[in-house]
């Protein structure tokens, strides 16, 4: 069975991070420019909150020192200190944390609205070539990875940088010996935990995939129940999810051990290095002390002292978790810097054009269309013909049908007259005009299509008909409907036009959403009109009611009317048979059915057949 896309931030690639990686996202930077005055603040204020940061063991220190020397008046400055630091802290960490996330979700905002409004003016080449999950991960899950970079990993990054240079230049001042040591120890211990962590963190999303699968069979169980009884599978379902839950058991055991381990090192080796830094540090105190009482006239600023001893092991433990942090977080720079390629990659993309190549004084069409020699190969399937050749021209307010096996070109017929398509050689024009020197906007506002196929938005029935023309107030949308035959069973709703759809339109049957359908395209008017099997998937009620509707709808359009059940297209103008790519046939109903051995006839007899 098919495992499920996992969109997580797990999944995302990491990049090595040079200076080509950068230079090829610093065009993201552009997005910071007119909030660099607050982003540099923010900077700022996480300066000063790593100098707090880093004067809060100093302090503690010189107090337990003084504690030592029964000097209460110093005792309550350096607490008053303390206290004051600690505030200051608390002033410059809300100041840093409100303006990088300020910044991030404005920067964020314009890329993700950039990213849509350039992913839907891509061509239908690029979508047919990429997956909609992908896409939506690109907008999804990239920008968010770039939201927890900016807002948190980047400063945190810059911030324990500071504590480990900060930190090292304070234990080096306070102890070069002592320094030394620790310098030994406890980076060491860091890079194992951190290497260690990564082994961890892909048992565990090994973990995840398996429980993945197994939710994967569940839900194809139930979806698929029908077929599952039908065929008597219970048990090998029951089988097949029970093999599924024993290699996520197995999975989780080692992740299980392997995180054992790991508690034990640390729980040993941490603490068990700090323990040896204290314990050193302990031995020079116990020096310095001998030192002192055998020659009290010694300055003590030179000696090694409890307080001193204090300040090195809480600087020791900002470097020793700032070592450990870093690595994590530019794990997760890296990852920043794939997902900012990705979401580049999309940007890069060339987009539909969408404003006129030959500017005009045209403000609309009046519907004639001609094909001349077309030929076409999708760019997904560049190794298979379409269309072979394909040449025929309609008329203003001609009605013609395409018909042919499937795979013969008719929806590609459609698709090349929206424009979705060019073709390789040949040209399409519109009222004498090539179709590639109109912009897609305007051209695409004189056509309207009903699909087979109806996909609906989950919102109302109101909004849905009013996608044909935003801003139609409710007078011009119940006229649609009740030209589209929908107005009756909208008006039963105890909602009426603000019914909800459902995702998809999953609340109506299939002749109300193809209804609402030709609703929506009676709304927007169009002078060239495709029906893409529109009826072939209703009963014959529904059928009847929506061919009338589309019969009102066709009157004075240019209408290519693509169709299965051959019954429906016998009063159009002309019927276009296809056949692997190129018209095998061309005339009326009657002209085409008195062809012996002709295509069409062929095709009308099996339907009556089956």
């Amino acid at each position: 069975m098919a495992r499920r896309d996992r969109l997580d931030t797990e999944d995302l690639p990491k990049v090595k991070v040079s200076g080509e990686s950068l230079k090829r996202i610093s065009r993201l930077f552009g997005y910071f420019k007119p909030h660099r005055g607050k982003y540099f603040l923010g900077l700022f204020f996480l300066f000063l909150t790593g100098l707090t940061a880093l004067a809060f063991p100093s302090l503690l220190g010189d107090m337990i020192d003084t504690a030592e020397e029964a000097m209460l008046q110093d005792i309550d400055r350096i607490a008053v200190l303390l206290l004051i630091v600690f505030v200051f802290q608390a002033i410059f960490s809300f100041f840093r944390i409100y303006l990088f996330v300020n910044v991030t979700e404005h920067v964020l905002a314009d890329l993700r609205k950039d990213t849509y409004n350039k992913l839907i003016r891509l061509p239908m080449s690029f979508f047919s070539q990429n997956r909609v999950g992908e896409m939506n991960s690109r907008i999804a899950t990239d920008i968010n990875m770039l939201s927890d970079t900016f807002t948190t990993v980047v400063a945190e990054f810059l911030r324990q940088s500071m504590l480990i240079i900060g930190g090292i230049a304070f234990l080096a001042y306070t102890s070069v010996e002592l320094t030394l040591v620790m310098l030994g120890i406890v980076p060491l211990v860091a890079v194992f935990a951190v290497v260690f962590g990564r082994i961890i963190r892909r048992l565990s999303k090994e973990t995840q995939d398996r429980i993945a699968q197994s939710n994967t069979i569940v839900e194809e169980t139930l979806a698929g129940i029908t077929n599952v009884k039908s065929f008597a599978n219970e048990m090998y379902e029951s089988v097949r999810y029970a093999k599924s839950t024993e290699a996520i058991i197995e999975k989780a055991l080692q992740g299980a051990r392997a995180r054992g381990f790991f508690a034990s090192f640390i729980i040993f080796c941490l603490f068990g290095s700090i323990v040896g830094v204290i314990w050193y540090g302990a031995r020079l105190v116990n020096q310095d002390l001998a030192l002192l009482a055998a020659d009290p006239t010694l300055d003590s600023e030179n000696l090694f002292t409890i307080g001193k001893l204090i300040k090195f092991i809480l600087y020791s433990v900002f470097v020793g978790a700032s070592i450990g942090g870093i690595a994590e977080m530019y794990a997760q720079i890296q990852k920043a810097i794939g997902a900012a390629e990705r979401i580049l990659e999309i940007m890069d993309e060339e987009p539909e054009p969408y404003e006129a190549a030959h500017p005009s004084n045209i403000s609309a069409i009046s519907g004639s269309l001609k094909f001349d020699n077309v030929q076409f190969r999708y760019p997904s399937r560049p190794d298979i013909s379409v269309l072979n050749g394909v040449s025929f021209d309609a008329k203003q307010g001609e009605t013609i049908a395409l018909v042919g096996p499937s795979g013969s070109g008719k929806s590609t017929i459609a698709s090349l007259v929206l424009r979705f398509y060019d073709p390789d050689s040949g040209s399409i024009t519109i009222d004498g005009i090539n179709s590639k020197e109109m912009g897609l906007e305007f051209l695409r506002n004189q056509m309207a299509i009903v699909p087979q196929d109806v996909i609906l938005f989950g919102g109302t029935i109101r909004e849905n008909i009013e996608y044909g023309k935003p801003g139609a107030s409710l007078e011009e949308i119940e006229a649609a409907a009740k030209k589209a035959n929908a107005h009756i069973f909208v008006d039963s709703f105890p909602e009426k036009y603000d019914t909800i759809v459902g995702e998809r339109g999953i609340q109506l049957s299939g002749g109300q959403r193809q209804r609402i359908a030709i609703a929506r395209a009676v709304l927007k008017d169009p002078r060239i009109l495709i029906l893409d099997e529109a009826t072939s998937s209703l009963d014959s009620e529904s059928e009847r009611l929506v061919q009338e509707a589309l019969d009102k709808l066709m009157v004075g359009r240019t209408s290519l009317v693509i169709a299965h059940r051959l019954s429906t297209i016998r009063k159009a103008d002309r019927i276009l048979v296809l056949d692997k790519g190129s018209i095998s046939e061309n005339g009326r109903h009657e002209e085409l059915l008195a062809k012996e051995n002709g295509l069409y006839r062929s095709l009308l007899e099996l339907q009556m057949q089956a």
